[in-house]
């Protein structure tokens, strides 16, 4: 990552680059919506059936119904950024329509999700909309009991046990006195039409079968999004800055991976995993994703993340300006 951060991160002209990437296709729209939503509410009926029938057959279903409710989670990030439909007023209405299924409220996770890409790789940022992060020294000058509290939301066991359900499904229920008014607003409508849905639900299969199956589908969504969302900032080599060293292009591409998954978990993860040409130019619709990095040879110099290599970045916890690079909290404490 070096060489590419100090050669090809020459304010080349990237943006134009990848102009032509950011339009939007109903066509593929459609088909994403199609191989996202309804097999997900196909997977779920099917789940409501078995699940009195034989409860071991219908948690066979569980993983793949949740590769699909993450895959309309992404559909919805894809409206946030305006890039899914062509019609600003249509991104809108499926963004809304698939955060209802996901358990968000559109508007809120688009403020924050927006907030995550005017400061990705930055040290400086407060960490909304994304997973915060700290330097060795910042760490190391908290106060015991914040160190603690720091390590355990960063603990594997607790981030994709809890952490990551509560993040996902529990958090976004909350207004906030913080809240701006209209997203305050936004959460509470959220939160009465998600308890009618559920009302209903509950008494259509009852209340039972729907812990039985919602518990874990949900759990697994939740447990595969936050590592998605860590690895394509929290990996080996990934450069973070402080301002006013720090900007955005060169986070884009230094500091976003390109997570190299296998085609299932990438059909699933609807391309994210090309984070680093997502964030060099949000509007470009997961469905050219591949296409542009592809066709530009400046986005393919970019170091790829394998599948281990995702699964070992969950251990980088704060990052060491000395070196350079993310550190786990056994280097930092070595280094000290």
């Amino acid at each position: 990552m070096t060489g590419l951060a100090q050669t090809e991160l020459q304010r080349p002209p990237w943006q134009a680059a990848v102009a032509p990437y950011a339009r939007a296709d109903i066509g593929r729209a459609v088909v994403d919506l199609a191989t996202s939503v309804v097999p997900y509410l196909a997977l779920t009926v099917a789940m409501f059936v078995l699940v009195n029938v034989s409860y071991i057959a219908a948690l066979a279903l569980a993983a793949p119904t949740a590769g699909f409710l993450t895959r309309t989670f992404l559909v919805m990030h894809d409206c946030a950024h305006g890039s899914f439909l062509s019609s600003r007023r249509a991104n809108q209405w499926v963004g809304v329509f698939t955060g209802l299924i996901t358990l968000q409220t559109f508007h809120c996770w688009r403020h924050d999700h927006i907030r995550h890409h005017a400061a990705g790789g930055d040290l400086a940022a407060d960490g909304t909309g994304d997973v915060e992060i700290l330097t060795v020294e910042d760490f190391q000058a908290l106060p015991r009991r914040g160190r603690l509290v720091y390590r355990l939301r960063r603990d594997p066991l607790v981030v994709f046990g809890f952490g990551a359900f509560y993040a996902n499904v529990l958090k976004p229920r909350i207004a906030l006195p913080s809240d701006p008014t209209p997203l305050r607003r936004a959460k509470l409508a959220t939160d009465l039409a998600l308890a009618a849905m559920l009302a209903a639900l509950g008494l259509l299969v009852g209340w039972r079968e729907l812990a039985l199956v919602a518990l874990p589908v949900f759990w697994l969504a939740s447990g595969f999004g936050v590592w998605l969302i860590w690895v394509q900032h929290r990996f080996e080599g990934a450069l973070w800055q402080s301002s006013p060293d720090w900007d955005w292009e060169t986070a884009a591409l230094a500091g976003s991976s390109h997570f190299k998954l296998p085609g299932v978990l990438q059909f699933f993860s609807l391309n994210i995993g090309l984070h680093h040409v997502h964030h060099l130019n949000p509007r470009i619709p997961n469905y050219n994703l591949s296409q542009a990095n592809d066709e530009n040879a400046f986005l393919r110099a970019v170091p790829t993340v394998g599948l281990l290599d995702g699964i070992k970045a969950v251990r980088l916890s704060l990052y060491d300006v000395e070196r350079g690079r993310l550190v786990t909290f056994a280097e930092a404490r070595k280094r000290s």
